[in-house]
């Protein structure tokens, strides 16, 4: 059975063609009226119907093989019939408008598909790998990690890795919209799928390209084409009913009238239906600008929960705060000057590779402070290291750490005044103590404002679900718009909160840690923060955003809620002026050749108008 993208590739190849013969069939069948041979015009226009007729019967077969009724039905009775009634005119017309039609969603289709495909085209098929002092290039299946890949100007990461020698300028533009450029040093994570805009750099291999972050996004995304929205349901809903109406209308205006070209002329207006059309454009625009903007929407079922989404149960670390340690307040004593002893503790402790040490030394390299080269240096793991910087003796560590190191040293150790949650580093400079530094899982600068405008948006309650302390929740947490704060959970009683609020309404859950995966599968939509999160999370999680920031929430909201407004709008307007065509037709009004030319007029409309999901208005 050929896979799903062969046969697209085969529909994007024969779709062209079937417009081509009709086309040709209606011109060669005009010229030869005014040739003087007339008698070969009707033969002409019914030998290019066949074509156009067999391919959709074939579609029509393969479709209730699927269990799927749509209105291709009622194109096929009209070209039957135009035929049996020797109205071969009005057949080739039909055939024209429902393949120009079909054409058209394709070229739509792919329009919209433009911003995800873009990406499957970016995958690397090769890297140049380190081995025996000699470079090699070698297909991605063979790396392995800690291999040593040269990353050139111009190219693009293929595997997940850490900066192993130089600095590494990254256009990360494809993966997250960031506009500029981001710069990474020694030993910073590298994501696959980002272009080197810099000078050549080393990398450091962590993930097989299979496991790392772009083949993840990959998987993502055939995902989402692949799925069938829950409005393209509601739009086989629509087309049955629609179907019964054509049917009662067309066989009504026959025995009304005896007439069977009245009955033609409704099938043909009702040929081929903007449901068919409309839907699928705008739900697939909406997933194309969604991802434009650096979230990654697995299909149309999740778009169109997205538009719905009443209430939102929220993970804090990672999620609402950064999950990692950063400096939130410096306190120098003893006359040592901020600068000063911050640059002497972050230079003690570049030799450490304890995750406070590396939130010291970025704190310093921000401030641009120049580190400087730690000797005679002694590590206690966990507690802290001491050594020596620029003739001092330095020590820095926690607060029974530095006073096991310095006996005597004065007030000032009292790590308990400060906030719940943070952690209070000493530094000693030559046996007295230089100042505190203390550093916390920071709140998210954008978190306020996210939590305004959803509720602007309709989600009318937001509660905190998090794994950590409650005081410490509570304490992250103060100030915020919040409805509720759950602590201390467990992976199971996520799962129980997440159950517990389907009663408010449609659940979004957004988290990034593996405890977080089953509640992420459990809300109606699930939302992970891939940037940074596990993969477990944004496995189970039907929306995923590819850049470090929750304010792109409400800009998918919004163009989710934009697509499903344009493709319901689409609906009704292409619903309603068929079914006025219909009633025409039905009285006479019009002939089976004018219904065609009305009939592909309005396909056209509703199919532009399905576009109008790639824009909308401008997302906050």
């Amino acid at each position: 059975m050929p896979s799903a993208e062969g046969v697209w590739k085969l529909h994007c190849f024969i779709r062209p063609i079937l417009v081509v013969i009709p086309l040709l069939g209606l011109l060669l069948g005009f010229g030869a009226r005014l040739a003087g041979y007339g008698q070969w015009a009707g033969l002409i226009w019914a030998g290019s119907t066949v074509p156009v007729l067999s391919a959709l019967l074939v579609e029509i077969v393969a479709s209730l093989r699927r269990g799927d009724v749509g209105l291709d039905i009622v194109a096929a009775l009209s070209m039957t019939a135009a035929l049996v009634f020797e109205e071969p005119l009005a057949a080739v017309v039909v055939a024209l408008m429902y393949a120009g039609g079909q054409y058209l969603e394709s070229f739509a289709e792919r329009r919209a598909k433009r911003e995800m495909t873009a990406l499957l085209e970016r995958v690397p098929r090769t890297a140049l790998r380190y081995r025996d002092g000699q470079l090699e290039e070698v297909g991605l299946d063979v790396i392995a990690p800690q291999d040593r890949l040269l990353i050139r100007q111009g190219d693009v990461v293929p595997v997940d890795g850490i900066v192993d020698k130089g600095v590494a300028v990254l256009d990360q533009s494809a993966l997250t919209g960031e506009s500029l450029p981001v710069q990474k040093g020694a030993d910073d994570a590298v994501m696959s799928g980002v272009t080197n805009a810099g000078a050549a750099f080393d990398l450091r291999v962590t993930h097989r390209a299979a496991e790392s972050t772009y083949a993840g996004i990959i998987r993502l995304i055939e995902a989402a084409q692949a799925s069938k929205a829950p409005m393209t349901r509601l739009a086989d809903r629509f087309a049955m009913a629609f179907l019964a109406l054509t049917v009662v209308l067309a066989g009504g205006a026959w025995l009304w009238t005896g007439d069977p070209i009245r009955a033609l002329a409704v099938l043909v207006v009702a040929t081929p239906c903007p449901l068919i059309l409309a839907v699928p454009v705008a739900i697939v625009s909406g997933v194309s600008r969604a991802a434009k903007a650096g979230v990654l929407v697995k299909g149309g079922r999740a778009l169109e929960m997205l538009s719905r989404v009443q209430v939102l149960v929220i993970d804090k670390t990672g999620t609402l705060t950064h999950g990692e340690a950063s400096l939130s307040e410096l306190k120098p004593l003893d006359d040592v000057p901020a600068e000063r002893f911050l640059q002497l503790a972050a230079s003690l402790e570049q030799a450490s590779k304890h995750v406070m040490a590396r939130a010291l030394v970025q704190e310093a390299q921000a401030r641009g402070l120049a580190l400087l080269l730690p000797s005679d240096v002694a590590e206690i793991p966990g507690e802290g290291l001491r050594g020596i910087v620029d003739g001092h003796d330095v020590v820095v560590g926690g607060v029974r750490y530095v006073r096991r190191q310095i006996p005597g040293l004065g007030t000032g150790l009292d790590g308990s005044r400060y906030p719940v949650g943070s952690v209070v580093v000493a530094v000693a400079i030559d046996g007295r103590l230089a100042g505190l530094l203390v550093l916390a899982d920071r709140l998210r600068s954008e978190a306020a404002h996210v939590i305004d405008g959803l509720r602007r948006l309709g989600v009318n309650r937001i509660v905190l679900a998090t794994g950590d302390r409650s005081d410490v929740a509570e304490t992250v947490t103060a100030g915020l718009s919040l409805d509720g704060v759950h602590a201390d959970l467990t992976p199971d009683r996520k799962i129980g909160i997440v159950q517990d609020e389907k009663r408010h309404g449609f659940v979004m859950m957004i988290g990034d840690g593996v405890n977080d995966a089953p509640a992420l599968a459990a809300a109606d939509l699930g939302v992970a923060m891939g940037a940074k999160g596990a993969a477990a999370s944004a496995e189970a999680a039907d929306v995923v955003l590819l850049v470090d920031r929750l304010d792109k929430i409400p800009v998918a909201i919004q163009a989710a809620r934009w697509s499903r407004r344009i493709a319901l709008q689409s609906v009704y307007a292409g619903i309603g002026l068929s079914v006025l065509g219909m009633i025409a037709a039905a009285f006479g009004y019009l002939t089976p050749v004018q219904g065609a030319l009305i009939q592909e007029a309005i396909d056209v409309a509703v199919i532009l108008n399905a576009l109008r999901a790639l824009w909308g208005p401008e997302t906050a």
